[in-house]
């Protein structure tokens, strides 16, 4: 396995279906939260499930905090060895012409995206862990929706969402056909895996996006 690990194409291989897994994941948590547009009963109802199940709390969230923890890992790891192998090549290398700008920084879109992961933990993740087991409170099944509209209140806070949204449909956009590239995808259906990955870029990120400001302007 360590051996799978320092080849160039099982590090590729490795990000590319850890990438898939956080792209699986976002389309969970989306379909989470698009219903506090129109329930605040189902939000709670499905907020307060995934809050309580053992088997979300114990395996499945261990898992995806590995998922991001070794993408982000990756992603850095694969950038410096590119950077490393191409030496003086790269820098003569008209990058404008041979790539998109998205392609070239990856990894500044990253590490965006990274901070903002940070600032979603501390909104969210951290109070949830201090409510539960540190202040022991009594649980209230109807407590999600309100605390989500709360944390929408401050302009900053929307504004360092729809931001990081959007950079992280940048990412996406990106990623997403070099994933597929990445397993061997031939040709013809990397063209159609694209088409299905800008689809999929611009979705996910405006459903998040559209979900804050939703929250940040129905409580004023």
């Amino acid at each position: 396995m360590s051996g799978f690990f320092k080849s160039s194409i099982g590090r590729k291989v490795a990000m590319a279906l850890s990438a898939f897994f956080l792209m699986f994941f976002l389309i969970i948590h989306l379909a989470v939260n698009i219903t506090s547009l129109f329930s605040a009963d189902v939000f709670n109802e499905m907020s307060h499930f995934m809050g309580t199940n053992p088997l979300v709390q114990f395996a499945l969230q261990p898992v995806l905090i590995f998922g991001v923890v070794f993408h982000f890992i990756m992603g850095f790891v694969l950038e410096l060895r590119n950077k490393k192998a191409k030496g003086v090549a790269y820098a003569k290398n008209n990058g404008a012409a041979n790539s998109t700008w998205m392609s070239r920084n990856m990894v500044y879109s990253g590490l965006v995206i990274l901070a903002f992961l940070v600032l979603h933990f501390i909104d969210f993740w951290f109070p949830e862990l201090n409510y539960k087991y540190i202040a022991v409170n009594p649980e209230d099944p109807t407590r999600y929706f309100h605390e989500l509209q709360e944390k929408f209140i401050p302009v900053w806070r929307v504004a360092a969402y729809v931001i990081a949204f959007i950079l992280l449909g940048l990412h996406l956009a990106h990623g997403f056909a070099s994933s597929f590239q990445s397993l061997g995808a031939s040709t013809i259906r990397q063209k159609t895996l694209q088409t299905f990955g800008k689809a999929y870029s611009i979705i996910i990120p405006l459903g998040f996006i559209v979900i804050a400001l939703y929250h940040h302007f129905s409580h004023h």
